[in-house]
């Protein structure tokens, strides 16, 4: 709400205003360098700076050679082709888990319940470094190290606290008496769970979903710790190329992550209006 409420004192107003000042200042400067990076990509030289025909607006400082370079580079369409088959992969097992662990801790009764919360959120407050490393030595010993298994396990490992959490979050205030008269009229517990559980928690299973893909696919650490040459994905191939070889190519990469990962959180905020329109919660 841009307006203070009418019975505002002054001094009311002008910490609304301020507050609202503040949070743009902040915006700013956690957007401001992912906006820099977009009209960088479409630069028609090979620099990462602007040049005085860019600022000046001249057509021929604007160039798409960088996305057709991505397009046309072997190496950016296999690293492609794997960063989305270990996402797609990862994204189903942490689903599944997710969904899975979320309702057992949505049960009152459930024994140790804080406890198992804290176990499974946890990848998402140990350091990445700690867990790729840790995940790395425990490889090492089984042989999953250079597999695409080990990082789509990995990579569920990182995934499913998303999905917990999200789901968690929709069963919250959840009316059991549906699923209770659903099995007073006979239903056996899978179809009421397909038929009046799932629909009302699917938003946040797929928000949960969209969250542990978009891990995957940015993730590089553990990449960097498991994968081989074979597992070149989008975020590794990146980092090898900030090291070895500068390109605006990877410029026009960061650009399509970053019109990604707007339209999966897009994608998000819609699903969560409609999971509140579901449980009957006004949304904020």
């Amino acid at each position: 709400m841009l307006k203070p409420p009418a019975h505002a004192s002054p001094l009311e107003r002008i910490w609304h205003y301020a507050f609202i000042a503040i949070c743009a200042g902040v915006f700013l400067f956690l957007i401001a360098p992912l906006i820099v990076i977009i009209p960088l990509s479409f630069n028609s030289l090979p620099y990462f700076t602007f040049t005085e025909e860019m600022l000046a607006l001249e057509r021929d400082a604007f160039s798409m050679r960088w996305y057709e370079d991505l397009w046309s580079r072997e190496i950016w369409r296999q690293s492609m082709v794997n960063s989305l088959f270990i996402a797609v992969c990862s994204t189903v097992l942490a689903t599944a888990l997710g969904t899975v662990a979320a309702l057992g801790l949505s049960r009152p009764h459930m024994p140790f319940r804080a406890f198992i919360m804290g176990l499974l959120i946890s990848p998402m407050i140990v350091p990445l470094i700690i867990t790729a490393a840790g995940i790395f030595f425990f490889y090492a010993r089984i042989g999953l190290t250079g597999t695409y298994l080990g990082i789509i396990l990995a990579h569920t490992a990182l995934g499913t606290p998303f999905v917990v959490i999200t789901v968690t979050a929709t069963l919250i205030g959840f009316d059991h008496s549906m699923t209770r008269a659903a099995a007073m009229c006979g239903a056996d517990p899978a179809r009421v769970f397909f038929k009046i559980v799932m629909p009302l928690i699917l938003p946040g299973v797929i928000a949960g979903a969209l969250f542990a893909f978009v891990t995957s696919f940015d993730e590089v650490v553990v990449v960097l710790f498991v994968a081989s040459v074979e597992q070149q994905t989008i975020p590794r191939q990146m980092w090898a190329g900030i090291r070895e070889e500068i390109s605006p190519t990877i410029l026009a990469v960061a650009t399509l992550l970053i019109v990604f990962s707007v339209a999966v959180m897009t994608t998000i905020e819609v699903l969560r209006r409609r999971s509140e329109r579901l449980r009957g919660v006004t949304p904020a």
